[in-house]
């Protein structure tokens, strides 16, 4: 099995998400931070399925929950779960500013 590892970035990038959404719909913002946690997990058994982004990062993969990217990597029997952003962003200079 891997092992899940999840960057400090994680928290403050569900946060900002939760906050944006809770602006309109404060009961969807909960259930939508839950569905990205559980897309972590999700990623955590099958990470190889998801899309490979040599673009965005070395080993750089990305999944999606709706509209959000869930940007990540493995190495080895790790997998490392790097930011999580709006897909209109710019993905690129989200994953390189850490």
């Amino acid at each position: 099995m891997n092992r899940l590892e999840i960057s400090s970035y994680i928290e403050g990038d569900l946060e900002n998400t939760a906050d944006y959404i809770s602006q309109n719909n404060p009961r969807r913002a909960v259930t939508f931070i839950r569905e990205l946690r559980k897309k972590f997990y999700d990623i955590q058994f099958n990470p190889l399925i998801y899309q490979l982004r040599p673009d965005i990062g070395e080993e750089a993969r990305m999944a999606y929950v709706g509209r959000y990217a869930i940007l990540f990597r493995v190495m080895g029997n790790i997998v490392r779960i790097e930011r999580g952003a709006y897909c209109g962003r710019n993905l690129v200079d989200i994953l390189s500013c850490e």
